[in-house]
């Protein structure tokens, strides 16, 4: 028994692997393409940052997370890695348009359009998540 857990380490590794090589992507373009400095704002306490930040990040591991217990293949879960980011940015644009001001919002810390970004980003992983099966 142990050996045979042992054995299908190399395959955690892998998977884990891409699926965190896939998560810090999706987090520095996500990064670079907010208007303000999100890290920056969480290191000096903003909440609002953390949560927004915290939704984007959770929204993608949703669906990457999904992708990765229904395949056999490091390419699919590579590729639709790639494809639950572009739904989370799309995600992140389409509350843009419902919030105009949240790029001014966020790092003035209103929780109040922080928490809705990230439940939409959260509420958009999950079906996402569960129209993937790779």
């Amino acid at each position: 028994m142990l050996q045979y857990t042992l054995s299908t380490f190399p395959s955690f590794a892998a998977f884990f692997a891409v699926a965190m090589a896939v998560l810090g992507v999706f987090l520095a373009v996500y990064l670079w393409a907010t208007p303000y400095p999100e890290i920056a704002l969480v290191r000096q306490g903003n909440v609002a940052a953390a949560v927004s930040l915290s939704g984007a990040a959770i929204g993608l591991a949703l669906p990457v997370s999904n992708v990765v217990r229904n395949s056999h293949s490091l390419v699919d879960v590579a590729v639709w890695g790639v494809i639950a980011c572009v739904v989370q940015l799309l995600a992140y644009l389409v509350t843009r348009l419902l919030l105009p001001h949240l790029a001014k919002d966020i790092p003035e810390g209103n929780v109040a359009s922080a928490i809705l970004l990230a439940a939409l980003s959260i509420g958009v992983a999950i079906v996402n998540a569960a129209c993937m099966e790779g």
